[in-house]
């Protein structure tokens, strides 16, 4: 046993030799296989994204993001300015390739892949709970990655077809979904890949938490609610009703301090001072993970370009306060994807 230990630690040692500086990166991709990536250990998180998206061929990558695990948080976002020996301490190396930031106007994106891309997505917030919907929305979502994926309809679905698609949840899929997919699907004769994923996109960009990062929290009477970050803003959900939504617009400062969160709103036609709203999160980690996370939003969908976050004085300065922001929306708007790679 110990000789086969020993054995197991110097092929290891050779195989560290051989690459050199390098560590190889298993990456999950968002339709579920995985990718292995060989980069130098010094190498920052934004140009792992760039070999992932270079991979997949996916030009508009800002929308893009990698987690890790940490500790007991799965999703965790790799700081792209960082470098991945500094965030990563021990082996092995795993990300997942995720969307961080959700366009707005899916019918403004201008990459076959990217739009690809996101629709994976969103399939996989459904498949894991982070977005809901209608038993109706179910099944005209799962229509349009039906027509996506296997062209017009011929008659018969196979049973096995939404599942192996994730064109569902397993738990909405009963009989008179399957028929109202097997109606839906039979309606979208004629589209192809390309406009059922924009069909697809379109529907579920009304969906409330479409795009949204949640956060658990507790207001000023300690209730339990939910913060959910996303491209307009922030909102309050308690026991999955809206509250309260606050549009970037109105919001003129996102700060924290140990466990409490505050946003400071503009004051109304009625009010002559501002409003500051505390809520608290259940640790300090958290509480930066969701200001980190406000912060980037408001610098992607808000922005002309990406600003350095300066600490706020008369607050302690808790850990890195750099953000993951390449390019903001408009940015991407106006500049042209990077060409796509040539073939030789």
């Amino acid at each position: 046993m110990r000789e086969s230990l020993r054995r197991l630690a110097s092929d290891e040692l050779v195989a560290r030799s051989i690459m050199g500086g390098k560590r190889r990166v298993r990456v999950e991709l968002l339709d579920g296989e995985h990718i292995n990536v060989d980069i130098d250990r010094k190498a920052r998180g934004s140009e792992l994204l760039d070999r992932v998206c270079e991979d997949l061929d996916v030009r508009e990558r800002d929308y893009f993001g990698l987690l890790h695990q940490q500790r007991a948080d799965p999703r965790v976002w790799v700081d792209l300015n960082r470098r991945l020996s500094k965030t990563f301490r021990n082996e092995p190396w795993d990300v997942i390739l995720a969307v961080k930031f959700y366009p707005p106007e899916p019918s403004e994106l201008r990459d076959d892949v990217t739009r690809y891309q996101i629709s994976l997505a969103v399939r996989r917030d459904l498949l894991e709970g982070r977005l809901t919907c209608s038993t109706i929305t179910y099944a005209l979502l799962a229509s349009y990655v039906l027509q996506a994926e296997l062209g017009d309809s011929s008659g018969d679905i196979a049973p096995s077809a939404l599942t192996e698609l994730r064109a569902a949840p397993l738990h909405a899929l009963t009989p008179d979904l399957e028929e109202r997919v097997r109606e839906l699907y039979s309606k979208h004769k004629g589209q192809t890949p390309a406009e059922a994923e924009l069909n697809y996109l379109e529907n579920a960009k009304k969906l409330s938490l479409y795009g949204a990062e949640l956060h658990c929290a507790r207001d000023l009477d300690a209730v339990d609610i939910v913060l959910a970050v996303c491209a307009s803003g922030v909102s309050v959900y308690r026991d999955g009703v809206l509250m309260n939504r606050f549009p970037w617009a109105k919001i003129t400062k996102i700060c924290y301090n140990k466990r409490n969160f505050t946003l400071k709103l503009r004051p109304s036609e009625f009010d002559d001072f501002e409003t500051a709203l505390s809520f608290k999160l259940p640790s300090t980690r958290a509480c930066k993970k969701l200001w980190r996370c406000s912060v980037e939003h408001h610098i992607f969908f808000r922005r002309e370009s990406p600003v350095k976050v300066e600490r706020i004085a008369g607050f302690p300065r808790l850990g890195s306060r750099r953000v993951s922001c390449r390019r903001t929306l408009r940015q991407m708007r106006a500049e042209p994807p990077p060409p796509r790679a040539v073939i030789a």
